[in-house]
């Protein structure tokens, strides 16, 4: 074999964790023109598919938070400063899709524009605001954070639960999130659907959600990720759900064809008798309501930030399948706390008068990990 056959091909990145994420991000100009091109690359620069489920060989992390991939650049979208493509990668397939968005990783993106000088903030500025387009869904989203001579900050004192420590606040404002994918904050057209005999509430709001009571499935709501992975016949029967739920949402002819990114799926109930809660904060009086979010198949260790944002939509909505499970009087003003298997998350929905969701707000952390130029074999860049 020649020498140059075993060259490793490398491009320009950077390392971010965003939320309780991390991310591979690459700017957009530094990929091939020809997207197909893209998947190669981000197979080889993750190490998927890995049948040992570690991805040893690459930046991913052996589950689905840590296998992913951002692109960003330049937007022409005239409501938006930056171009933001999200790519979850399978751990143990070759599966690359394009179908969802991240809300964790999100909180990485506006920083990692002012960091690589993608957008140009003034020296002397103490804070930046990045109009952030997501390819994935169509929607925007505002991202607001500290910055210090020209760059994101990363020092502060805000706290979110599943990461240890404390850091600089980034809010995000998801804009008109309802229809991300369906157009339409109620995909099925019905506030609750039934599927393999289990009620269920479908609802886009910054990615497709199917909410299903953990009651419903003879289930405790508490359950730790691992608990519900070694459950008998949990994951699998959620699967069908999800698929029947993605399919009558209009993502997809048949249950078979369903992604795996979307419809999320996640697991509901009231916040009374937590007393197996993760964090000894995360008892009854302090939460709304009880999720355990699965996401790519497994059970996530926290709760995706889209799950979080069509939760609290969906407690709005009477006869939700959310909303029978939440407290009537939320224990914070500003929005609904979700008691996930990490800790708690607070967020904010807010909805016109005739109904209508005209945003939802999260408030997450990021940093940037390192950057310079990563390496793959084999593919073409």
């Amino acid at each position: 074999m020649n020498l140059r056959d075993k060259k490793q091909c490398s491009l320009s990145a950077a390392y971010y964790r965003g939320g309780t994420s991390r991310a591979v991000f690459f700017r957009e100009d530094d990929l091939p023109p020809d997207r197909k091109a893209w998947n190669s690359i981000f197979l080889g620069v993750i190490g998927s598919p890995d049948p040992y489920s570690r991805q040893l060989d690459g930046m991913g992390g052996g589950i689905s938070s840590l296998s992913k991939v951002c692109v960003v650049g330049k937007s022409q979208h005239p409501d938006a400063d930056v171009d933001y493509t999200f790519v979850a990668l399978g751990v143990k397939t070759s599966e690359v899709d394009y179908s969802s968005n991240c809300g964790n990783m999100i909180s990485a993106v506006g920083p990692y524009a002012v960091d690589t000088k993608l957008i140009q903030v003034p020296s002397e500025a103490t804070e930046a605001s990045i109009r952030i387009h997501n390819t994935n869904t169509g929607k925007i989203i505002r991202a607001t954070f500290p910055v210090v001579d020209g760059e994101a900050a990363s020092d502060g004192s805000f706290a979110i639960d599943g990461v240890p420590g404390t850091a600089a606040r980034i809010q995000l404002d998801f804009l008109k999130p309802a229809g991300s994918r369906t157009g339409k904050l109620l995909p099925t057209g019905n506030v609750t659907d039934t599927f393999d005999g289990v009620t269920a509430t479908c609802i886009d709001v910054a990615n497709p959600c199917t909410f299903v009571r953990a009651s419903d499935l003879g289930v405790d709501g508490n359950l730790t990720p691992d608990e519900i992975e070694t459950y008998p016949g949990l994951l699998p029967r959620l699967d069908i759900i999800r698929r029947q739920a993605g399919v009558r949402m209009g993502l997809a002819s048949s249950p078979e064809a369903v992604p795996g990114s979307v419809p999320k799926i996640c697991l509901v109930s009231a916040p009374a008798g937590d007393g197996r809660a993760v964090q000894q904060k995360q008892t009854a009086s302090h939460i709304d309501v009880l999720a355990r979010a699965i996401s790519v198949g497994q059970p996530h260790k926290a709760v995706p930030i889209t799950v979080a944002l069509a939760l609290a939509s969906a407690a709005r909505i009477p006869g939700s399948t959310v909303s029978k499970c939440a407290s009537e009087k939320p224990v914070d003003e500003a929005g609904i706390t979700i008691g996930h298997a990490s800790g708690n998350l607070l967020v904010g929905a807010d909805f016109t008068a005739d109904g209508a969701l005209s945003a939802a707000t999260v408030y997450r952390t990021a940093r940037r990990l390192f950057e310079g130029r990563i390496f793959w074999k084999g593919g073409s860049a």
